[in-house]
């Protein structure tokens, strides 16, 4: 089981912590002096896709030198504001094949990234690859 907790510090701001007992600031002010819960949302998408993409690409032993993961999302204007649109823009580095490239992002977002298949529950979640200069 996995737990998670939230305790109010001062102002908007909060930290997090879950069973992994590291800690995160969080902060919903017009101000902002952290990432807003929303914001760490998409950052997790990011994180799950990339850590799938890069476990896949290493079992099928291509040459990449380094993998960035963008989104670009869109929420309602009606609350609660979900997302409804999502973007992602995977930059890969070094020498690897197009196809293995698409594979690896069609089998994380089709199979393995578990905060995707939660977010494609309000969202539409769209990608394109790109190669880095």
């Amino acid at each position: 089981m996995i737990e998670a907790s939230v305790s109010w510090t001062d102002n908007e701001r909060y930290v997090g912590s879950a069973t992994s007992r590291h800690s995160i600031v969080m902060d919903t002010a017009a101000e902002k002096t952290a990432n807003t819960p929303m914001e760490l949302v998409l950052i997790a998408l990011c994180g799950c896709t990339a850590s799938d993409v890069v476990g896949i690409l290493r079992k099928k032993r291509e040459k990449f030198a380094g993998l960035e993961v963008r989104a670009a999302a869109e929420r309602a204007n009606a609350y609660p504001a979900v997302y409804t649109s999502i973007h992602l823009t995977y930059l890969v580095h070094g020498q690897v094949s197009q196809k293995a490239m698409e594979d690896a992002v069609r089998l994380s977002k089709e199979k393995y990234c578990s905060v995707s298949a939660m977010l494609e529950k309000t969202a539409k979640i769209t990608y394109t690859i790109e190669r880095a200069a």
